[in-house]
């Protein structure tokens, strides 16, 4: 299970295909010619795109009786593009009356469902994120009685921005600038339940995970459990920190690539698992940290033992060496997430 890089050239013209409603910025290099020489490595290209999804095909529970909005076969490129988190209840002109208005039923407006013909449950479902494109502006908030610290911030603050094409940085104030690390806060596949579930907390099915290392080149694997997986995506961040602690990330719309693809036959996991080309992470629910971080910790064990056929005791002892408990966040009541990475130099890989 790898995933793969961006090219950024195809990436801008795949995305002048696609028509799509943010516009496109040409990538620029500093590279001499020398240095893009033949000796350089080759990136892996952005696959073609086959399915379109547009930002109306959204629902925002998660439940096995949502239809899905498109029917794909393992290996199919979706481009979807996203709303901000409010559905629409805030835009770049909104001020705090519009906050206190705020209703959390529109909440997460996710793209989706996406049914996948081969996936059955106990199947793996890996969701590789090609390209995340940002549309233009982004909100941050303070809203009363969320967020970690509620009992302390009381009044209602809201902030906007403005984000350009090729902009790397928001600023935050005259001196702070932030930088720009798109990735989606919610993705996740259905739960067996005909219940229509919140999507605020994190589940075993993925949901709200809002994990800021499952950006453009990650792909995260998710357990399948009905037929079909009904993959769905959204709550799109353009900038977090782990732990999300005010309750919100720079909520913003976006267009995200990424491919779908079915694996069988091979381990089964608990909960959503990532990777990239510098490490390999399993993430756990609870509504602890300390429970969390102990679910990650022994899923760690787990992965090292099932795929690298290391003795228990050793794979235990390594997580303690090289393993890095990382805090994704610690708002989304009644669960908080944790991941765990074990960096692929150690293993040899």
């Amino acid at each position: 299970m790898k995933s793969t890089t961006i090219n950024s050239k195809l990436q801008y013209a795949i995305c002048i295909l696609s028509l799509g409603i943010f516009g496109c910025t040409e990538p620029q290099t500093n590279q001499s010619s020398e240095e893009a020489s033949s000796d350089a490595p080759i990136e892996t290209a952005i696959p073609a795109i086959t399915h379109r999804l547009s930002a109306d095909q959204t629902h925002n529970k998660f439940s096995s009786t949502i239809e899905p909005v498109i029917k794909v076969n393992s290996g199919a490129v979706v481009e979807a593009y996203t709303k901000e988190a409010t559905d629409g209840q805030l835009n770049a002109e909104s001020g705090i009356d519009d906050l206190n208005k705020l209703s959390f039923e529109p909440i997460h407006p996710l793209t989706g469902p996406v049914y996948v013909e081969e996936a059955q449950p106990g199947d793996i479902l890996a969701v590789t994120l090609h390209d995340i494109e940002i549309g233009d502006w982004g909100w941050t908030a303070i809203v009363p009685g969320f967020g970690f610290l509620a009992d302390e911030f009381t009044e209602p603050y809201l902030k906007t921005f403005q984000i350009n094409q090729g902009d790397q940085t928001v600023a935050f104030s005259d001196k702070i600038k932030i930088p720009l690390n798109p990735f989606p806060g919610v993705m996740g596949v259905a739960p067996t339940t005909d219940s229509l579930l919140s999507t605020i907390p994190p589940r075993a099915n993925g949901g709200n995970m809002d994990n800021p290392y499952m950006i453009a080149g990650t792909t995260v694997y998710f357990p399948v459990f009905v037929k079909g997986a009904l993959f769905s995506i959204g709550d799109t961040h353009a900038a977090q920190g782990m732990g999300e602690v005010c309750g919100t990330a720079i909520e913003a719309p976006m267009r995200i690539v990424y491919e779908i693809n079915v694996i069988k036959g091979d381990r089964s996991i608990t909960e959503p698992e990532y990777e990239d080309d510098d490490y390999y992470a399993v993430t756990a629910f609870a509504p602890t940290l300390d429970e969390a971080a102990k679910k990650a910790t022994r899923y760690m064990v787990n992965y090292l033992v099932e795929v690298h056929g290391m003795q228990r005791n050793d794979a235990y002892v390594l997580c303690s060496l090289t393993g890095d408990l990382k805090i994704a966040e610690v708002v989304d009541v009644p669960n908080v997430l944790v991941a765990m990475h074990m960096p692929k130099k150690v293993l040899g890989i």
